[in-house]
């Protein structure tokens, strides 16, 4: 109760400051202190920051008094350790020395990468890549490209779809999108990117192992329920365990090799700044301390 109290008015003073002159401009973010442990305060600003400002006034109040409540044990809890792990003070210092260390090292080897390392990885390095790992690039799922719809069995002209998809004339491709349009529940077009026939596999009324039959042993499968008519015309397929192909495996092999040049990078400019302090005389070995 106390907690609120304290909230109900200050918070009220900071919300709607720009509104109202319930308090001193000056004060706020200087007077607004809502509690305090020992040292550490917590004002209403701070607590305001962390308050998104779609929430109601009674929401608002309710999430600050939360938080306040957690910030008074959270601080108490700290005040209890640092009188109780006494020994441990030295241990807990080095720790959160070498995070810090960590940290910083992280952040600037970061920066260093950004603006120092090209992401660019020409088409020849992959290609190279490639047909030097083969047996790296082995499909874990069956893929496909092609074009997949789903349209009400009675829709008008379906003879005249299915004979366009079934042709595979991709002039006819045009055709098929307008008819789409007016009739289609889904119409997908992949003929320049690879899917997952798991995810095709999804929308038609079979079970995936038959759906993987129809797949290896047609060009067009042809689902019909009491309700629609499913179509996947097939460009193109590849299926599990076979080796990928170079289009769909080519945005791995940029990542392998981008991670292979940022540790390459890493690795050179770590040598290099040693080999530099040692150089130096900027870091010495002291025998007698090993």
């Amino acid at each position: 109760m106390i907690i609120r109290n304290a909230l109900t008015w200050l918070l009220a003073c900071a919300f709607f400051l720009p509104l109202f002159s319930c308090v001193d401009k000056t004060q706020i973010g200087k007077g607004d202190v809502i509690v305090s442990v020992g040292q550490r305060t917590l004002t209403a600003s701070e607590v305001k920051k962390l308050i998104p400002k779609s929430l109601s006034s009674q929401d608002s109040l309710m999430m600050a008094e939360s938080y306040v409540k957690k910030w008074v044990k959270n601080a108490l809890i700290y005040d209890l350790a640092n009188k109780n792990l006494v020994g441990e003070k030295a241990e807990i210092e080095k720790l959160v020395e070498a995070y810090r260390q960590s940290l910083m090292s992280n952040k600037y080897e970061e920066k260093l990468l950004e603006e120092r390392l090209s992401a660019e990885i020409s088409d020849n390095e992959i290609s190279d890549y490639y047909e030097a790992n083969k047996e790296s690039f082995l499909l874990e799922e069956d893929i496909v490209k092609g074009l997949f719809l789903k349209v009400p069995s009675d829709a008008p002209g379906l003879s005249d779809l299915k004979k366009w998809c079934k042709s595979g004339n991709e002039e006819l491709i045009e055709k098929i999108e307008k008819y789409s349009l007016q009739n289609a529940v889904i119409y997908d077009y992949f003929y320049d990117r690879w899917m997952r026939a798991e995810e095709i596999a999804e929308n038609v009324p079979v079970s995936k192992p038959e759906f993987n039959r129809m797949l290896k042993a047609n060009k067009l499968v042809e689902v019909t329920d009491s309700a629609y008519c499913y179509l996947l015309e097939v460009k193109d397929a590849e299926f599990k365990g076979n080796r990928a192909p170079f289009d769909y495996a080519s945005a791995q092999i940029k990542e392998i090799l981008l991670s292979q040049r940022k540790i390459e990078f890493l690795r050179n400019f770590e040598e290099e700044i040693y080999n530099e302090a040692i150089r130096k005389g900027n870091v010495k070995f002291h025998g007698e301390g090993l």
